[in-house]
This record gives C-alpha cells, structure tokens and sequence, in this order.
C-alpha cells in the first residue's frame, strides 16, 4: 500500500486568523488534487507563532476557534483528506494566565475527530510557553488510510515519553508538528534529536516545519523525515515556502518513505539566508512600504545594504551618506561605489552645520571643559534624527546597522546610531559580520549583483569616525579576541575563571564581561533584530539593569 502525505511548509501572519485560515485551506486543496490522504500543517499554524499575550485575549481565542470551524467547513468536501490543523485550544477555568492549550486537532470530512495537547511546554530561550499553555496528558493517534499516526508538537519530540507513549497506543509512524527557531546549526541538532526519537521508538517519522520571521524570531522551514533506522529520507528547502509531498510505502511491518531531499549548505548561506528572511517579513508584514538607513562607508551599514536590497529590492531601500568633520574621504568614495553597485537611492546630507550649531548652543554650558564623547555622540545623534525625520516624513522604517559586538559592550549611542525601527544584524559578531560579507560577495543567490561590497570596506580598519583617526580597536579588544569572549560569557554562560583558564587574558575577561554588565540600559532601548544565535540579547537575555552583582 503507497500513500501520500503532504507537508504545508507555510509562512503565516500572527493574528491573521483569515488570511492564514485561507492559506490552509489553499493548501488542503493542494494536497487533495496531488493525491495526499494528510496534511500536516505547522505548530500553531492558525494563529502563527508566537502569539505571546494574545493568547490571554478571550476574544482571539473565540477568533480562533470561528476559524477552525471555518477551516472544518471549507474542507468537508475533500473525500479521505485527514488535516492536522495547529491552533491554540481554549482551556476551561482558566485563571489570569495558561488560558488554553497549545493544541493540534485532526480534521476529517468536515469533523474535528479529536484534539491533542501539547505536553512538554518549553520555558527557556524564546520560548515562554507556560506563561500561556497548560500542558496536555494524553497521547493522540489516528488513522489515515490504514495507517495509525501519532502526533507530537514540537517540544514533545525532544523528550522520551510522548513519542514512547504513541507507539505504546500503536503508532506506525510519528507526525511532528513544528514551530522551532532558527539559529546556526539548529537544523542539524533538530534532525540528531529526531534521530534519537526513531531509535527509541523503531518508528519512521515525518516532521513539518514552519518558515518565515516573526519579530526577531526566523522559522527556516527545512521539514524533514527519517526512516525507521534514523536516515534522512526526505528534506524540504530551507527559507521557503514549499508544499512538501512524501509518498509512504507500507508493506507488511515496514513502512518506507520517499521524498526529495535538500542539500544542507553550510552556516554562512544559512546566516545569509535567514537575515533576509527576517527583513523581508518584518518589513512586509508590518506594512512598511521602503527602508532607509546610513550608509557610513563602513562594513556594518554594507552589510545591512546588501541584505536590504536582497530582501527588498533595490526600489524600496534608501540610503543616505552624512559625513562629519571626521568622515575620510575613502568612506564618500567607498558609500557612493557601494549604492551605485546595487542601484539604490543614495544622498548626502553634510551634518558639520548642525554639529557646530549644536556646540556653540553647549559652549555656556561645557565651558572650560575639553571636548570627549559628549561630542562624539552629538554626531551620532544629529544623523539619528535626520533618519527618523526622513521615516517620518516618507514612512520608511530606518534600518539601524549595530552589530553584536558593539551592543554587547556598549560601543553604540543611545538616540543616534541606536535610533531606528528594525536592526538586521544585532546577534551578528563583528567577525562573523566580516565572514557575511565575503562570503556575500562570492555568492549572489538573490541575482541582485554580484560582488556588491567594495574590497576596501571590508579590508580597511573599522572606524566610527567621530574623531581624527579613531579606529575600533582603540576601544575594544581585537574582535577575534572579543567575539570569543561575548559567546562563552553571554551566549555559553562560562564562568569569568574558565574563561581565563581557557587561554585568555584576565584583562580582557573582566573589561568585556564588565562592559557587558553595564550596558544592560542601552539594550533595554535597542530596536529588535534578528535572533540568529542560541541566545541573543531580547527575549533569550533577561539581565535586571539595576544590578549591583559582580562575579
């Protein structure tokens, strides 16, 4: 016996309870006419993930519980289609909090045969479901064709007992629903974990996957099976929306599958492509028609070019130069080459009038004193709020261009380079930032130009250029050095001692690790970015500001 079960590897809205409704039942009719008996669609699908306080909103919960019904309806008509539809569940006598069930129910010739609960409710990293979710108990299996499916979401597969539990009910092959983050080298430990799930069980199993960005959060898709011995059978494209069709060969006590199977490129591509991927919904989905951002001539503010236009376009990315006394000459020179590669908009504005304005209205004020990083800053802010002018005056949401390194350690003003709606690259190290940019320039997988960077913005010394010949380094360890510490004190958790112990220098641990620390209030005003990363400073990262705490 073959049958064909149906993947819905879709990007959906949170709160676009039609518009995503529409998109299942799109794809239920898809599957239908391609032959599929299931359709598996992704974790809380519905509602999109994640829905955060919406869930403690009655009036979304009875949103979506209209929509099920509407899916139900719409779908009753597609003869010996079974759907596995994600959404949140109402929980009765619910409290303030944990108002409903993060729940998947099988829909079958207009029924709701049953619904199941998730079990295992993650609380770390993004994740903040046992602020919403009340946990289920029961397993969930079901029939399709002959064939008995058990059904986990998620975090149920990354624990021994759910999926223990659906084969002991007589499960022949194990469903995964999924909304799990993106970030570098996920995919892999994602499909190892499932690995370890076949092994225990003896059971194949099919995992769906959503794709798109939410906020800070990216979904890259990439929905997979394995086959009873834990080898990758199929493997959908990772980035994209993709209606994955798997044909299931049942004969006797075995059970066979056969898809596609997409390569896994590497980590920078994936970096590459998930930033994107981050840019293009956050700009979209919230309805902004262009981005504008500063383009200084150095490498962050290349780089979150390159990825805008990739994203966007170049006909919907603005930039613009605005030299200060202390600009070099190379950075006009490299800015203006780099917006001429990729065709965007691109203006100067000269911020040495207002800068001059700015200090003699201070000159009462800082008389007898020498000019420091008060100054500096006044830069900094004077180019912010030229950028938040042009967002306000043409409803552009300005991309801000700080890197991990320089928000870890605070080497980014609040109200000026810090000032704006979106910041692509803010859980990318400097040096992986460098990393981004090569390897950008070798690949155009977007076909919007090849080799867009200028050779000399990556080559040349970083600068903030806010005073005569300032460069990075004057204030920061190497980045090589830098970076290394960031990610074993902040996003490993190491301790101060192991890290010195580890090779490096006790000077340089104590001044990153209390750079860190006391920067914690300008991250609090940070604008949201893409999480890319297994911990990012946002959602992954809650440090008290007032904290008087020292290792």
């Amino acid at each position: 016996m073959t049958l064909s079960i149906c993947i819905a590897q879709l990007n959906f809205t949170v709160g676009d309870l039609r518009g995503n409704a529409q998109k299942i039942i799109d794809a239920a009719h898809v599957a239908h006419a391609g032959g599929a008996v299931l359709l598996l669609t992704p974790e809380l699908a519905l509602c999109g993930y994640a829905a955060e306080d919406l869930f403690l909103r009655p009036a979304f919960l009875s949103a979506c519980d209209d929509a099920v019904k509407r899916i139900a309806e719409a779908t009753a008509g597609l003869k010996d289609l079974v759907i596995v539809l994600g959404h949140p569940q109402r929980a009765s006598g619910a409290g303030a909090f944990a108002t409903c069930f993060n729940a998947a129910s099988v829909l079958r010739a207009g029924q709701i045969e049953q619904t199941y609960a998730k079990r295992e409710l993650p609380n770390y990293e993004v994740f903040d479901e046992r602020r919403y979710f009340r946990p289920g108990a029961a397993p969930c299996v079901f029939e399709v064709a002959g064939l008995r499916v058990g059904l986990l979401i998620c975090e149920d597969a990354w624990h021994t007992a759910p999926a223990r539990d659906v084969a002991a009910a007589g499960a022949q092959l194990i469903a995964v629903i999924n909304a799990s983050p993106f970030h570098g080298g996920k995919s892999s430990a994602r499909e190892q974990t499932m690995r370890a799930r076949v092994q225990e069980t003896g059971l194949p199993l099919v995992y769906a996957h959503l794709v798109g960005g939410q906020d800070e959060v990216v979904f890259e898709g990439r929905s997979f099976a394995l086959d009873a011995d834990g080898i990758v059978v199929a493997r959908a494209p990772a980035f994209e929306e993709k209606l994955v069709f798997a044909q299931v060969e049942k004969a006797q006590a075995a059970i066979k599958i056969k898809a596609d199977i997409a390569p896994l490129p590497g980590l920078l591509p994936d970096l590459w492509h998930a930033l994107v991927l981050g840019v293009r919904d956050y700009i979209s989905k919230n309805g902004f028609p262009s981005v504008v951002l500063g383009l200084s001539g150095g490498m962050d503010s290349a780089l979150v070019l390159a990825l805008a236009v990739d994203a966007l376009g170049k006909d919907r990315v603005r930039t613009v130069m605005m030299p200060s006394p202390y600009t070099a000459d190379i950075s006009w020179i490299d800015a203006r080459d780099m917006a001429g590669r990729l065709g965007v908009s691109y203006e100067e504005i000269d911020i040495r009038p207002a800068f001059e304005a700015f200090k003699a209205s201070l000159v009462p004020q800082f008389a007898g004193m020498a000019e420091d990083t008060t100054e500096e800053n006044l830069q900094a802010r004077i180019r912010g709020t030229l950028l938040m002018a042009l967002s306000n005056k043409f409803a552009s949401i300005v991309l801000t261009t700080g890197n991990k390194s320089e928000l870890a350690t605070g080497y980014c003003t609040l109200y000026g380079d810090m000032a704006g709606g979106f910041a692509p690259i803010k859980d990318v190290p400097k040096t992986q930032v460098f990393a981004l940019a090569r390897w950008r320039n070798d690949n155009d997988p977007f076909g919007t130009g090849a080799n867009p960077i200028p050779e000399r913005i990556i080559t040349r010394p970083p600068s903030a250029e806010l005073r005569p010949n300032q460069t990075d380094q004057d204030s920061l360890p190497p980045y090589e050095v830098l970076d290394a510490i960031i990610a074993r004190y902040m996003e490993n958790d190491e301790a101060i001692e192991s890290i010195i112990a580890a090779g490096f220098e006790r000077a340089d641990v104590e001044r990153v690790t209390r750079l860190i620390k006391i920067n914690e209030y300008k991250r609090r005003q940070a604008p949201v970015g893409i999480r890319v990363t297994r911990r990012s400073f946002g959602k992954d990262w809650r440090y008290p500001i007032t904290n008087q705490f020292r290792a």
